[in-house]
């Protein structure tokens, strides 16, 4: 099994209880596994400054998919909370991107695997060291790399709408 952080994030709609279906709907899948989730955060926009603020927050998951064949189901499940592509850095329902896949590095004309400018985000780094800040990107850890982002603007959300930070139980 591959443990896979996960990037999510959205600003139309129903965001945090999109990111809860999104979940739900993955740890029912059979190769793939649920493990934690980060914290919250209100982000202000990256990219196209334009538009609402975003929510974010990581995930970990396990599986046994492959990098591709995880892209497509997390780009199905986007398609389901009803994601529309209108532009890049845009408004969105939900975006699904994987940041890390085990040790895995790779590029290929739809994905890159560390992603590649998550280094550079507050708002991903932010709620992946509430995972696991010592999680290597690139030869750092994510506490090295955190220590030099931008995280103005930034501001942990309380859990909400059926959101529970930290690892997941199975009882």
């Amino acid at each position: 099994m591959n443990h896979v952080f996960v990037g999510l994030g959205g600003n139309v709609g129903d965001v945090i209880g999109s990111m809860v279906s999104a979940l739900n709907a993955l740890d029912r899948l059979r190769d793939i596994r649920l493990v934690a989730r980060s914290g919250l955060y209100r982000t202000p926009p990256w990219g196209d400054k334009g538009q609402a603020d975003f929510i974010n927050a990581c995930a970990l998951l396990e599986t046994g998919l492959e990098p591709h064949d995880l892209l497509a189901v997390l780009k199905e499940q986007e398609k389901k909370l009803k994601r529309t592509k209108t532009r890049r850095w845009g408004p969105r329902t939900i975006d699904l991107d994987i940041l890390l896949f085990g040790d895995v590095e790779y590029k290929s004309e739809a994905l890159e695997i560390p992603h590649p400018r998550m280094t550079q985000r507050g708002f991903v780094l932010m709620p992946l060291a509430d995972i696991d800040d010592l999680v290597m990107v690139r030869g750092r850890s994510v506490r090295d790399w955190l220590r030099e982002a931008d995280v103005a603007g930034i501001k942990e959300v309380p859990d909400q709408g059926g959101w529970v930070s930290g690892a997941v139980s199975r009882s």
